[in-house]
């Protein structure tokens, strides 16, 4: 499942650095301005962006094939990044719906579905099992744990 969402993000990826790069062209050919701004720095900026938010979808897709490739859940700050992509797309999914369309509010759909079955599917806690416990003081092993000093109620 991991692996066919980092598939469909990596070709979403491309998709929007190709849109921002159209729009980009678009912006210098009409020589359209807004409050001001110059037509060149408006479509510099549309190709930056369309570069970052490309580069985004790339990094989810690669914490998605790790994911299928280890056969562990993300944790950390990599779960998180999931977790944005998540909400990413649904609210572009809410957008394009009155936008673009109800065959894009179904792309948009299909793709937050796969991430967030790839974010259920894999148990947080069997990732932490695998790696051990957690270690102690200093980086060694965790202390055992002290008896208990209350008497017992029996």
């Amino acid at each position: 499942m991991a692996g066919a969402a980092a598939l469909i993000l990596t070709v979403e990826a491309v998709g929007i650095v190709l849109l921002h790069i159209f729009l980009s062209m678009v912006v210098d050919e009409q020589q359209m301005s807004m409050a001001g701004l110059e037509p060149r720095s408006m479509s510099l900026s549309a190709v930056v962006a369309g570069g970052l938010f490309g580069g985004y979808l790339l990094l989810c897709a690669a914490v998605l094939v790790r994911t299928a490739v280890r056969d562990r859940a993300p944790t950390g700050l990599l779960r998180i990044v999931l977790i944005s992509a998540a909400v990413v797309h649904g609210l572009l999914g809410a957008a394009t719906v009155g936008l673009v369309g109800w065959a894009a509010f179904l792309f948009m759909m299909v793709v937050l579905g796969l991430i967030v079955w790839s974010l259920v599917s894999y148990s947080v806690e069997e990732a932490a099992e695998r790696e051990g416990p957690p270690p102690g003081p200093a980086g060694g092993p965790a202390a055992p744990a002290a008896p208990d000093p209350r008497p017992s109620a029996s």
